[in-house]
């Protein structure tokens, strides 16, 4: 089965501020037929960053089985961290950069690996605000949720 799953994240006052995430999953059944699955969520305080991670997150972790999954995301961040191998060096460091600091957001890097593991994932980037209709979509799906009422506590665990 392939998906394709669109993500962006947002954050209102970046950084430490309300932020969101907008996923759109898509999947076209053996019949043709596309199916379309919107996610998003909400949170007080946190990071675009962590946004675009949760994004991924939320994303991989909807699919029920394994499937062959193209991830279309405007952060190089995310993009990078995986087609350059970044994630690769940062687990081989113990969690740290080439600067020899921590790895900032590990708790959801670790997070996004754990829920990519059944699945063969590939990486897309998009630039973002370029008009692309999934990426349009997402960022409205992800500032939408940082403009809700009801936010969800970012919870930092490493």
């Amino acid at each position: 089965m392939k998906v394709k799953i669109y993500t962006d994240g947002a954050a209102r006052s970046n950084p430490e501020g309300p932020g969101g995430y907008g996923t759109i999953l898509h999947y076209v059944d053996q019949k043709g037929e596309l199916h379309v699955k919107e996610l998003s969520a909400g949170y007080k305080k946190t990071t675009n960053n962590r946004m675009e991670l949760m994004a991924v997150i939320a994303g991989l972790e909807a699919l029920i089985k394994p499937c062959s999954v193209e991830i279309i995301s405007d952060s190089k961040y995310v993009t990078d961290a995986f087609n350059r191998h970044w994630i690769d060096s940062w687990i081989n460091n113990n969690w740290k950069n080439s600067q020899k600091k921590q790895v900032l957001n590990r708790d959801l890097w670790v997070r996004l690996l754990k829920a990519k593991e059944p699945h063969e994932v590939t990486f897309t980037w998009v630039k973002g605000h370029a008009g692309h209709p999934e990426n349009e979509r997402c960022d409205l799906l992800a500032t939408s949720a940082a403009h809700k009422e009801e936010l969800l506590e970012d919870i930092v665990d490493l």
